[in-house]
């Protein structure tokens, strides 16, 4: 039996969250085409007959301009601590100096592969002279190209992860997915929703709290209060006449009914809290 922790690291939209949900065949990471949509560190669970993988996604590593940047970072520090095998994900079709810059500082003292990602938009060329640079480095251990998005290469890499993992039991016992509560999962696709329905800033002012999850006979009801940092983000929230919080209801409650399997009736409020981002205290409570 093998079993450890693999840990994915990378720059803010590489395709950490896409590649997590390709490895489990299930969304347990929100995505979207702005940076930074993850916050927390989100463990997924693998479990076969001959081997567990306890995988992590993690914020794209950033510098911090907020105590909850410092949150997100301090996230990415406990997933250096504890990994078995490293996955450094990068754009292909990048440049590699800032990601090369990126996984040389983490000094890593685990093996690591090298994913590089986005290959469905690269040409050959690309891809052989790229993966020469990364073979070079001292942190790679081995490289991978695939495309997250499209689930190519992916059955590849896992072969890879599983010949690097430690002998050794499963950490968690039955076939939960994850160690993180469902009001979690919850959260995060309202959030998701957000990020795909509003301007570029908006998503980064806001966070999701859910205030109420009750299993009835028939439904599940849940209210969620999304918190702002200011009266005019609230007013963009709610749009005119409440059009655009309906709308955003009615997308978040269809995610949440497929993830959890039942009918749900969501309520969403929204609620004001100044500069919640950089408040010790409204952190803890949001999850933070």
């Amino acid at each position: 039996m093998k079993s450890g922790f693999v840990n994915i690291f990378g720059k803010p939209n590489a395709g950490k969250s896409t590649l997590l949900n390709a490895l489990m065949g299930e969304k347990m990471a929100i995505v979207s085409h702005k940076v930074q949509t993850t916050r927390h560190r989100i463990k997924a669970i693998l479990t076969e007959k001959e081997y567990q993988i306890i995988f992590s996604d993690t914020p794209g590593i950033i510098e911090p301009k907020y105590k909850l940047h410092e949150k997100m970072m301090q996230a990415v520090k406990g997933s250096l601590e504890d990994a078995d095998v490293a996955l450094l994900i990068a754009d292909v079709n990048e440049a590699p100096e800032e990601s090369d810059a990126i996984f040389a500082a983490l000094k890593l003292k685990v093996p690591a592969i090298v994913v590089l990602n986005k290959a469905d938009k690269a040409t050959e060329e690309q891809q052989h002279t790229i993966t020469d640079f990364y073979r070079k480095q001292p942190y790679c251990k081995d490289v991978v190209i695939l495309s997250a998005l499209k689930k190519s290469g992916i059955d590849f890499l896992l072969k890879k992860i599983i010949k690097l993992l430690p002998e050794g039991q499963p950490f968690y016992e039955g076939d939960d997915l994850s160690d993180m509560p469902t009001k979690f999962f919850v959260s995060e696709l309202v959030r998701e929703k957000i990020f795909q329905l509003y301007g570029e800033e908006i998503p980064y002012h806001t966070t999701v709290l859910i205030q109420e999850f009750t299993e009835k006979t028939t439904l599940i009801k849940i209210r969620a209060e999304i918190i702002v940092q200011r009266e005019t983000q609230k007013g963009i929230i709610l749009g005119e006449g409440g059009k655009m919080i309906k709308q955003l209801g009615s997308n978040a409650r269809k995610d949440i009914e497929a993830f959890l399997g039942s009918k749900v009736f969501l309520e969403l409020f929204v609620k004001v809290r100044p500069k919640w981002r950089d408040n010790e205290m409204q952190l803890k409570e949001y999850g933070y």
